[in-house]
């Protein structure tokens, strides 16, 4: 029973009820940019019904349920068989069961196909982010499997259908599947080159047995798994099924689950090989060439990720201090809360309209706009993925103490924040990346700059920064140990350009004065007080 000095008061109510995607007027916004009039009122439809179940109570419960109750591996049966199965809580098949029912998958088969899952991806995000995982090694799988047109026939419907079909079964006997991927072994990291799982070819043409260790495996409970491995003429892209066509297990022995830091409800496993069978994919020797795309779209995915967590974190601090009272008025209304929270809205604004602005250039899939992701691509992982854990923190900190409790949801998002920035590359094989591009693909630097050159007139801040930034470009002298700073100004030039040309004009101003004009500190809330901050922070708000 409650105490009689126990009163509640000024408290905020609970962030749900409320449709996730609706209430985000930068992401319906984007929608509205990169869909054709006739398409736009069926995916805001289909994306609204999503935003209405990802902000209910029942699905932010099971969200939290499958964070609290991480799975578990068992390697053996009851008689000693050897089995390798993860376990996860119904939570886990719940969430990720109306990911795949949602279309998160299905990018490739649909008309504004990556527009519309984008979307979707960033809406989900803020449900659970570690179901994300499997639906995005599965959506990424499909261009590799293309280079092999008799497999994409068998898996490609599986992989974009709508079906959860979460039964371990050959694929044809499957209405849907997912697929995970092992690249990563301790010797190497993120040099796949050094590789040493060893391909040995077997009587059937394009089949192997493949021999070694996987350092970390994503979503270990897959029906199907992209993997490097040596084979006679070199790194190559390979098949492993989980059960083979005659309903037999394959050999893929679970070792151990990762203890991570967040991502905890996704299981992250390390594999032996030892006689598995696998299918080639690609050519001998092209393992990287196969599976470029697959990178590239995981890749983008890591920006959806992080822009998701940002959202709402920002939409958990706005509606806390739209609602809290301090010093004898609303925290909202404070002036320096305000700049704080119209620094974090910008923050999560410019991760959103990149984001789409990348997925509508895989809609088109022109060279134009293929040239423009292989450079803008490893750019915006870096810094959107990069800007994301600060930005968590700092909306923590805008609950107060209450933000560091637990119940709250915001501890979750701060051990979640980092994940995307280490993931498909860190920080410095993303620069790396860049400078590649630059070096090798003159067409991919064209595309860059025809794209914020769109803006060029529109504010004298983003020209300047242009201008440096081709001034940077022309020295290269050194350019490897400045690689991280050239690829974050590559992305806050392109961010400002399309905000200078999509967003309101409060909000184009204000990240221009504080990103590209300098006119801001380092920490959060430090904008120059004569900006209109109150139309920012009123815009992030989470109101339908």
């Amino acid at each position: 029973m409650a105490g009689t000095t126990h009163t509640v008061s000024n408290q905020p109510p609970s962030l749900t009820g409320y449709d996730v995607y609706g209430a985000d007027r930068v992401l319906t916004e984007a929608v509205d940019r990169h869909v054709s009039p006739d398409l736009r009122e069926e995916i805001h439809g289909e994306l609204s019904a999503l935003g209405r179940a990802s902000g209910s109570a029942q699905v932010q419960e099971w969200g939290a349920q499958a964070n609290d109750n991480p799975p578990r591996l068992r390697t053996h049966d009851r008689h000693g068989h050897r089995v390798d199965e993860v376990e996860f809580h119904p939570a886990w098949h719940r969430v990720l069961g109306k990911g795949v029912a949602a279309g998160l998958t299905a990018a490739w088969a649909r008309p504004a196909g990556h527009v519309r899952r984008a979307a979707a991806f960033l809406v989900w995000t803020q449900v659970e982010a570690g179901n994300l995982c499997p639906l995005s090694m599965t959506h990424a799988a499909v261009p590799a499997l293309r280079t092999d047109p008799d497999l994409a026939a068998i898996w490609e419907p599986r992989l974009t259908s709508t079906v959860y079909d979460r039964e371990l079964r050959p694929a044809r006997l499957k209405a849907g599947a997912l697929f995970g991927m092992g690249m990563t072994e301790k010797q190497g990291g993120s040099d796949v080159r050094a590789n040493t799982t060893a391909a040995t070819p077997l009587a059937e043409d394009g089949t192997y047995a493949l021999t070694g260790h996987k350092w970390f495996c994503s979503a270990p409970m897959s029906d199907g798994f992209l993997v490097l491995a040596q084979a006679p003429e070199g790194l190559t892209c390979f098949l492993v099924p989980r059960v083979l066509e005659d309903g037999s297990r394959n050999v893929f022995l679970l070792q151990r689950l990762k203890d991570k830091l967040g991502n905890r409800s996704n299981a992250s496993a390390e594999v032996e090989f030892d006689g598995t069978w696998a299918r080639r994919v690609g050519e001998e020797g092209r393992g990287v060439r196969t599976i470029i795309d697959m990178v590239a779209a995981t890749r983008l995915d890591c920006v959806l990720g992080s822009a998701g967590l940002m959202r709402q974190a920002v939409a958990q601090a706005v509606h806390h201090c739209t609602y809290r009272e301090a010093f004898d008025g609303r925290l909202i209304d404070k002036p320096l809360m305000r700049n704080v929270l119209a620094d974090l809205a910008l923050e999560s604004e410019a991760a959103t309209t990149l984001a789409l602005r990348l997925a509508a250039a895989c809609d088109d899939g022109s060279e134009q706009e293929r040239a423009l992701l292989r450079l803008a691509v490893p750019a915006a992982k870096y810094w959107v993925t990069k800007r994301c854990a600060p930005v968590v923190v700092e909306a923590a900190e805008c609950l107060g103490g209450n933000g560091y409790v637990e119940e709250s949801g915001l501890p979750r998002l701060v051990r979640e924040s980092p994940l995307n920035s280490i993931w498909e590359g860190a920080g410095n094989v993303q620069a790396l990346d860049v400078l590649r591009a630059l070096r090798r693909e003159p067409t991919a630097l064209n595309a860059y700059l025809q794209e914020v050159g769109r803006a060029r007139g529109a504010d004298h801040r983003l020209d300047q920064a242009i201008k440096n930034l081709l001034t940077d470009l022309a020295d290269l002298d050194g350019i490897e140990a400045r690689a991280r700073r050239l690829t974050e100004r590559l992305a806050l030039v392109l961010q400002g350009s399309l905000l200078v040309r999509f967003a309101p004009p409060e909000v184009a101003d204000a990240f221009c004065a504080s990103r590209l004009g300098g006119d801001a500190g380092a920490a959060f809330g430090t904008l120059p007080h004569t900006l209109n901050l109150k139309s920012v922070v009123n815009r992030a708000r989470p109101t339908n």
